[in-house]
């Protein structure tokens, strides 16, 4: 029987997986910033008053806020969410107006915007291409790997090296489409043709039963038999393509994701924000290092997709106003950035009531309240 996380183990887990993302993700901003001549004047984990911070030889003060929910960097002559200066910028000697924000060129301002959501997006194939080196790769022939301890497969005397090249006298080709036919087969007895070494050896199982979520992300009812695709092992360099390959196909499935909740075929309850994030970093890490780093992962995606919508106030945000800067071979308009920038906030706000009370509506807070005052 699984025991749920305590309540410390799930703040040190939320924690564990928010600070450092924040920190990489204002990182990839404050080095590109800094390879351009930019100064940055604060780099921030949380918002809100400082907790404690230190100030470095270049003027930088590193801080911790209150609330750590986010962070920041605020570069000189970037004084507010518009990155629009203030009013005394053109007022400054010229060797320090040229270490601001808004006196770099529009391509260096969108790399230096652009560089957080990449640099999550870097951390997290770094992070899956160490699973692939320390695991493999999985091979695409139907081969065991390896047997999981009191297994289905374990007790019918499956074991690692296996081939397995029929199940109910229909040949299976590869490790996939011997796994999809388990999957739809929970419960069912079936008859495994397998190979191993120079004998051929039958064997009648049936698969165990596990709930999973399909592509809608309803529960449904899937078999297994504990067995792992063999694997073979990586160099570093595949590593990092197999981390890279593995991190879009991620995005694809949040970008499909977002697609459906947007037209109404997936409902918008399936949102959920930090409270979430927390309860399942808890979780997570209640299950070991391993799941607990792969979510890290998945949590830097979500983090570098987010901040890639084009929504004011977002990383996205601003790239869009820069691309508009390019073409137009000016700025946008003052006004019309503050007043996008504004709209941008009260949707950001409001998508945080909304996740937030999506997040204590799968907690059972309502059915509890309804109850006490029923």
């Amino acid at each position: 029987m699984t025991h749920a996380p305590g309540l410390l183990l799930t703040i040190a887990a939320f924690l564990a997986v928010i600070g450092p993302l924040v920190f990489v993700h204002e990182l990839g901003h404050y080095l590109v910033a800094r390879w351009f001549g930019v100064k940055a004047e604060t780099f921030s984990i949380g918002f809100g008053r400082e907790l404690f911070g230190v100030t470095d030889k270049r003027g930088t003060r590193w801080k911790f806020g209150w609330l750590p929910l986010g962070g920041y960097v605020r570069f000189a002559g970037d004084m507010n969410p518009a990155s629009q200066p203030d009013p005394d910028w053109m007022l400054l000697p010229a060797e320090e107006r040229n270490r601001t924000f808004q006196a770099k060129p529009v391509w260096q301002r969108a790399l230096i915007v652009a560089a957080g959501p990449v640099t999550n997006f870097v951390f997290a194939i770094l992070i899956i291409a160490g699973f692939f080196i320390v695991q493999g790769e999985p091979g695409t022939a139907p081969m065991a790997g390896r047997i999981m301890p009191g297994s289905v497969a374990e007790k019918a005397g499956l074991q690692a090296g296996d081939l397995i090249q029929r199940v109910d006298g229909k040949p299976v080709d590869s490790f996939a489409a011997l796994s999809a036919y388990v999957r739809a087969h929970p419960g069912q007895p079936i008859q495994v043709e397998l190979r191993r070494g120079e004998d051929q050896l039958s064997k009648d199982l049936t698969p165990g039963v596990a709930v999973d979520l399909d592509q809608h992300g309803k529960q449904v009812r899937i078999g297994v038999l504990g067995i792992q695709a063999h694997a073979d092992s990586v160099n570093p360099v595949r590593a990092v393509a197999l981390g890279a390959e593995k991190s879009w196909q991620i995005v694809a499935a949040m970008a499909d994701g977002l697609g459906e909740i947007l037209t109404g075929s997936r409902s918008a309850k399936e949102l959920g924000g930090p409270l979430k994030i927390a309860q399942v970093s808890g979780e997570v890490a209640a299950g070991g290092i391993g799941p607990f780093a792969f979510f890290v992962a998945l949590i830097s995606i979500n983090l570098g997709f987010i901040n890639l919508l084009p929504v004011p106030m977002l990383d996205g945000g601003h790239l869009l106003f820069y691309a508009l800067e390019a073409v137009r071979r000016k700025p946008v308009e003052p006004q019309v950035q503050e007043w996008a920038f504004r709209s941008g906030l009260l949707l950001l706000l409001g998508l945080m009531l909304f996740v937030t009370f999506n997040d204590l509506s799968s907690f059972g807070l309502w059915r509890g309240l309804s109850g006490l005052i029923g």
